[in-house]
């Protein structure tokens, strides 16, 4: 038995999407991280790994940990510049995600 493809269903992309981005948002420390970044990405100021140390309570070791997780999700982008790696907030990539997140909620929604 064959099912009928429901156009409204999220593609393996999207699902891989939804559960990388969930999976790196899943860390209250990665939220505060990532929120950090969006205010200072907002107010044109750069954004390094010292400068999160700094900012947060932890070490650099655990800032490093939870930075790469952001990074492979791909909510924070990189960008090298001589001795430092800037952190950028990819908000293209945290859009999709809540579109995907909206579709899913609708489907849910729709099985009620």
């Amino acid at each position: 038995m064959r099912l009928r493809k429901d156009l409204n269903l999220l593609e393996n992309k999207d699902i891989e999407l939804v559960a990388n981005v969930s999976d790196a948002l899943a860390h209250p420390v990665r939220i505060m991280l990532y929120q950090h970044i969006l205010v200072c990405n907002s107010k044109l100021q750069p954004v390094c790994n010292k400068d999160l140390v700094a900012a947060f309570p932890y070490s650099q070791a655990t800032i490093s940990q939870h930075m790469n997780k952001l990074v492979k999700s791909e909510l924070v982008k990189i960008q090298n510049k001589e001795r430092y790696s800037y952190y950028f907030a990819n908000v293209g990539m945290f859009a999709n995600y809540i579109r995907c997140a909206d579709t899913l909620s609708r489907l849910q929604a729709r099985e009620k």
